[in-house]
């Protein structure tokens, strides 16, 4: 039997995902109910006689979408579907039941059941703990692959925990290995996001559909027509955008000038190694991010003065640092010790600069980095503050921060552990900072065992030189 089925790019990396738990997920339109369809045939004729479960919160979810969705294409020659127990047969022993969990303890109806792929359509819908149960079910004595795969759009009751737990962790369309710090049992994670654009059949059999989802409230277009995870009431910084201000990591050129932006306390030790490139674009390539929360509601370590330094310091490795930026509570005098956590620093190296802690200043400040600088001749306008997709904490925090009650130009200084990070980066673009100089051309010539350097052309009579 041969099937002809169409897939985009998109819906083929889902298909060919490798990692423990999977999520699809973006804008709407992008095909992703589709996709679990498509993939649950796949691996149903691929593994005869495996197990599929298929998840929406309700029933009649189920019935207005993938139930009615994969009718459409499956082959009846090997697949029937029973409308009575909602579970479809292949002719190789493959099972695909449909089901639902509306509320909390509607997985128990599954507790003695097993299954080889879960799939959660709509992940948002669902709790954390309804999803950490259900793999659980994951288990089976045939020697498949085995692994939970979900799709949503950002928003939805269980926003918070899905973007945590996939969003969060790394860059997308990359697993990330994951440790439980319970357990110690290790897995892999993957995120594939997804927009409308990624879905051209869509694109031309509704060329209106774009046009309807832009002119939906600020929030649900940024959810649905973009697919952005950075979503929350309240935000300070609505501007950031993954899509614009986070990119892939680079080799950083070595004449570029770096800095390191520091917020310390005891709680917390954040520190963010920024360079500057030729035409005074920051980018963000290196965070540091320790304390007592992890921002996971579990321990981490704290650290003393001289521990946090010694961090930072091995954090840093080689790399040349212009300046060390850091709050002027860091002059403070302890009055056990009679001395201040800059000094401490200096002992290990660390020579920290002083930088303002105006904050409504610095967050305006931040906001300018964030907007998009004018560029280069036939280029876009992109954001002047890129940041590595490496630096986790930042991404993570910075659109989480919410705005002062007490006073709207400043943040919130209430989740304490979300705001390490953005007062780090307030403290680079609140200074003074200068562009890097553009790379120069050195020649050397050795004269009684120093060099002589000349930019440009080779050295002659009457040039002027420079001893280095």
């Amino acid at each position: 039997m041969e099937l002809a089925l169409k897939m985009t790019k998109r819906q083929k990396a889902f298909c060919e995902a490798q990692a423990d738990e999977v999520l699809f997920g973006g804008a709407a339109g992008g095909g992703k109910s589709y996709a679990q369809m498509l993939d649950a045939l796949l691996y149903a004729l691929r593994y005869p006689g495996s197990k599929q479960l298929i998840l929406r919160r309700t029933f009649p979810d189920l019935e207005r979408s993938l139930i009615l969705e994969h009718q459409k294409f499956y082959p009846l020659q090997v697949y029937h579907y029973n409308t009575t127990s909602h579970r479809g047969r292949f002719s190789n022993g493959s099972t695909i039941e449909f089901g639902y969990c509306d509320s909390e303890m509607d997985v128990l109806q599954y507790q003695s059941a097993e299954y080889d792929v879960i799939r959660f359509d709509e992940l948002t819908h669902f709790t954390e703990y309804q999803y950490v149960y259900m793999m659980s079910r994951l288990r089976g004595v045939k020697p498949y692959p085995r692994c939970i795969k979900g799709s949503t759009n950002p928003g939805g009751p269980g926003h918070t925990w899905v973007k945590a737990r996939f969003v969060d962790i790394g860059a997308p369309d990359e697993p990330h290995t994951v440790i439980d710090q319970e357990t110690g049992a290790v897995s892999t994670r993957l995120f594939l996001p997804s927009k409308v654009t990624d879905n051209p059949l869509l694109m031309a059999g509704d060329p209106d559909y774009i046009k309807r989802l832009e002119r939906l409230p600020e929030k649900e277009r940024r959810a649905l027509l973009y697919g952005d995870w950075d979503l929350h009431d309240g935000q300070f910084f609505a501007e950031f955008r993954r899509e614009k201000h986070v990119c892939k990591p680079f080799s950083i050129p070595r004449e570029w000038r770096r800095y390191v932006a520091i917020d310390y306390g005891m709680d917390m030790l954040a520190a963010l190694w920024i360079a500057m490139a030729p035409k005074g674009r920051a980018y963000v390539y290196r965070e540091l991010y320790e304390g007592r929360d992890n921002g996971k509601g579990e321990e981490g370590r704290g650290h003393i003065v001289s521990a946090a330094a010694r961090r930072i310091q091995e954090m840093n490795g080689r790399d040349e640092i212009y300046a060390w930026l850091a709050p002027p509570d860091l002059w403070n005098r302890n009055r056990d010790t009679g001395r201040s956590t800059a000094e401490i620093f200096a002992d290990y190296g660390i020579y920290l600069d002083r930088v303002s802690n105006d904050r409504v200043h610095g967050w305006r400040a931040v906001r300018e980095w964030l907007a998009d600088w004018p560029g280069e001749q036939g280029e876009r306008p992109k954001p002047g503050l890129q940041v590595f997709g490496t630096c986790v904490n930042l991404i993570r925090t910075l659109p989480q921060v919410q705005f002062d009650q007490k006073n709207p130009e400043d943040v919130a200084r209430e989740p304490h552990e979300l705001t390490h990070a953005p007062d780090a980066l307030r403290a680079f673009c609140v200074c003074h900072t200068s562009p890097a100089e553009p790379a120069r051309e050195k020649r050397h010539t050795l004269l009684d065992d120093f060099h002589i350097e000349k930019i440009g052309e080779p050295l002659g009579l009457g040039d002027e030189i420079h001893v280095i």
